[in-house]
C-alpha cells in the first residue's frame, strides 16, 4: 500500500488537457502548405502527388491543395525544386463542409458551388446539438474498410495520455446506444451494406463522423472499383477530419467540432 502511494505521488499527471491547452506541435506533421509568392507553377507536385490532392489550374496562375484527399506524406515537400511547399504543425482542419477543405472550389473549370442551404442545416444542426447532447456523447467507432491507421488513433482516444472520458465521451458496443457513428475507411464494396445497416440502427438524432483521407474521399484508393470516394456518397457526413491516419488531438478537434463546443 506504501508502495503504490508513493508512486502515485513520484509520478505527475500525465493526462493532457487538451483543447483547454494547446498541445505541443513540434514533433506534429500536419497539413503541407504552398508559399505562392515562392511557386514556380512547374507542376512537379502535381504530377508527383499520389492521390492528385495538389491541383492547379489550366492557365497556371492558381494552385492549391484539396486537404480531404491529401494523406500527408511529405512527398510534395520533397520534389519542389523551389522550397515552395513545406509541412505544417497544423492537424486541427476538420470542416463541417467538405467544400472548405477543397482547393478545387476555387478552379473556374471545375468550380463547386457552394450550397447555402446546406450552410443553413449546418448550422440549425449545431443549435440542436448542442441542445439535445449537452456534454455528453456515446460514439460508436465503424471500420469501413480501412487499413487501420485511423483505427490505431482513435483507440489511443482512451489511453490515460487522452483520455477522452474526461470530455464525457464514451465509445459504445452497439450502434443502438450511440449518438455519433465515427467512421474510417473507403467504405469498400463488401462493408457498404454494413455502414448502411450500422447507419440505420442509430438512433435519432445521430451524428457521422468521416475520419481520415479514405473515408472523406477514398484516400489513396479513390477511384477503384471496390470503393467509394468519400462515405458521403452512402450515409450523411457531418463532420470531415482530413488526414492519413488523423492525430488523437485532431480527432478530439473534430468531435468536439460536430457537437459545436469549438470554434
Amino acid at each position: 500500500m506504501f508502495k503504490t502511494v508513493k508512486k502515485i505521488i513520484e509520478y505527475k499527471i500525465l493526462t493532457q488537457n487538451y483543447p483547454a491547452e494547446k498541445a505541443d506541435s513540434s514533433l506534429f506533421i500536419g497539413r503541407p502548405q504552398i508559399d505562392k509568392a515562392l511557386c514556380t507553377k512547374c507542376g512537379e507536385c502535381v504530377r508527383r502527388c499520389p492521390t492528385n490532392a495538389i491541383v492547379m489550374t489550366h492557365a497556371k496562375d492558381d494552385i492549391g491543395i484539396n486537404y480531404d484527399e491529401c494523406i500527408t506524406c511529405t512527398l510534395c515537400e520533397e520534389v519542389c525544386p523551389a522550397g515552395a511547399i513545406k509541412m505544417t504543425n497544423e492537424v486541427e482542419c476538420a470542416e463541417k463542409i467538405r467544400n472548405n477543405l477543397r482547393m478545387s472550389t476555387l478552379v473556374v473549370e471545375d468550380s463547386v458551388i457552394l450550397d447555402r442551404s446546406h450552410e443553413e442545416t449546418c448550422r440549425q444542426l449545431e443549435l440542436k446539438t448542442k441542445k439535445i447532447f449537452g456534454r455528453s456523447l456515446q460514439i460508436r467507432e465503424v471500420d469501413a474498410g480501412s487499413c487501420n491507421g485511423c483505427d490505431y488513433e482513435i483507440n489511443a482516444l482512451n489511453n490515460p495520455f487522452n483520455d477522452i472520458e474526461r470530455l464525457g465521451i464514451h465509445f459504445v458496443a452497439s450502434p443502438r446506444h450511440a449518438d455519433m457513428l465515427l467512421v474510417t475507411g473507403t467504405a469498400t464494396r463488401n462493408m457498404q451494406q454494413a455502414l448502411l445497416k450500422t447507419y440505420q440502427a442509430t438512433p435519432e438524432p445521430k451524428l457521422v463522423v468521416a475520419v481520415g483521407a479514405c473515408a472523406c474521399s477514398g484516400g489513396i484508393f479513390k477511384d477503384l472499383y471496390a470503393t467509394e470516394n468519400g462515405i458521403d456518397s452512402l450515409v450523411p457526413v457531418d463532420v470531415y477530419i482530413p488526414g492519413c491516419p488523423p492525430r488523437p488531438q485532431a480527432l478530439i478537434y473534430g468531435i468536439l467540432k460536430a457537437l459545436d463546443r469549438i470554434k
